[in-house]
């Protein structure tokens, strides 16, 4: 399994929940406060990769989802790690619809 994977986690109001999502896999998960959202969130993501890893695809799920594997060498060992998308900023936009 990764040792290190960063990602993303958005926090938002839904109701009387606290909602969590990782827009990079596309897996949300709530809590009633955002600490709890976001621990929800981290098993939640967990448990997907770790079953995306049982079927053989995470490789691919992670290049689907902008992460891109880096080899370094650190001392002797080759290190081989996924570095995330990288975010250029957030827009709140706005339209009109009839």
């Amino acid at each position: 399994m990764l040792k290190n994977l960063e990602y993303t986690c958005r926090l938002h109001q839904e109701d009387d929940a606290v909602v969590a999502v990782c827009p990079e896999f596309n897996v949300s998960s709530f809590g009633d406060t955002p600490e709890e959202a976001v621990a929800s969130l981290h098993e939640a993501v967990t448990l997907f990769l770790e079953e995306c890893q049982r079927m053989d695809t995470l490789e691919v799920v992670l290049e689907e989802a902008g992460y891109r594997l880096v080899e370094q060498r650190r001392g002797k060992p080759l290190v081989r790690k996924w570095l995330p998308p990288r975010s250029l900023g957030t827009k709140r936009l706005e339209l009109s619809f009839a």
